[in-house]
């Protein structure tokens, strides 16, 4: 076989995914600041942005900034007072430790424990990297 034709045949093993040329976009936290505590209100649209679980996430956030967190209906309940920007910031810090694919730049990924040891795989690519377990 000549190379073209190995190359097209590799080509057509891989998932569509990798060819789309889809642009991922973090989504804005929209938070309310009502007495001692935060609200983050559209919670259910970044998580399935994200297409994270809601424990795995909120866990992430409390950790970071040191606080607990409850789920209230629709919307994440931190006790303080807690800065927009401060929360954007950790939002993108997770997005890009545990959403984000390190080898295709896809948000294609999925969260998987094997052995003890949580990986990232990539649904687009199939690469596969060891994250860093959350704090308990």
């Amino acid at each position: 076989m000549e190379y073209k034709e190995l190359l097209e045949r590799a080509r057509s093993q891989l998932p569509e995914k990798v060819f789309e040329q889809s642009r991922f976009e973090i989504p804005q936290i929209r938070s309310v600041v009502e007495g001692n505590k935060t609200f983050i209100v559209n919670i259910r649209e970044i998580l399935e942005t994200i297409n994270r679980e809601e424990n795995h996430f909120l866990k992430f956030m409390a950790g970071e900034l040191a606080t607990s967190v409850t789920m209230e209906s629709a919307r994440a309940v931190f006790a303080g007072k807690h800065a927009k920007v401060t929360l954007q910031s950790l939002l993108e810090r997770y997005v890009k430790e545990y959403v984000i694919c390190n080898e295709c730049t896809k948000p294609d990924t999925k969260l998987v424990t094997e052995s003890r040891i949580l990986w990232k795989r990539c649904d687009a690519c199939g690469a596969s990297t060891a994250v860093k377990p959350l704090r308990k």
